[in-house]
């Protein structure tokens, strides 16, 4: 569970490096959180009495959980993906590849997979590195 919080504690912080998997655990914790909303949706978003679709309680719960997931995790997100990044040694403002139409997921989706440097970079240390104490302070 520390690891689906993680990009919670560090927050707005760009810097250093993260690992495989603190991002993939903090994608897990908002798939799970997205499922859930769009579960209470679908519950909710039943008919009224005059055979109308019309969203029910449950419904806006759900809408309510996604958008304060969304807006509570965006910044936390591109962090995360940032230090993903400075793991491999690259650039932040690669996380501007998600903007290309079509291939631009995927080839931040490649990259979210592929292993860090081992050893100190230009970023930091190595978070894999048993020396390093400082990755949960």
């Amino acid at each position: 569970m520390e690891w689906m919080f993680m990009p919670y504690r560090r927050y707005a912080d760009f810097s250093g490096r993260s690992r495989r998997m603190e991002y993939w655990m903090f994608a897990l914790l908002s798939a799970i959180v997205a499922f859930v909303s769009i579960i209470l949706m679908a519950i909710g978003g039943g008919l009224s009495e005059t055979n109308e679709a019309a969203p029910g309680p449950l419904f806006w719960v759900g809408a309510a959980l996604i958008l304060i997931w969304g807006l509570a995790s965006f910044i936390p997100s591109i962090a995360v993906q940032v230090r993903r990044f400075h793991d491999q040694d690259r650039s932040g403002w690669m996380v501007l590849l998600g903007f290309i139409p079509y291939v631009g997921g995927l080839i931040v989706l490649v990259f979210m997979c592929l292993e860090g440097t081992r050893g100190p970079n230009r970023f930091g240390p190595d978070p894999l590195d048993p020396s390093n104490v400082d990755i949960f302070n």
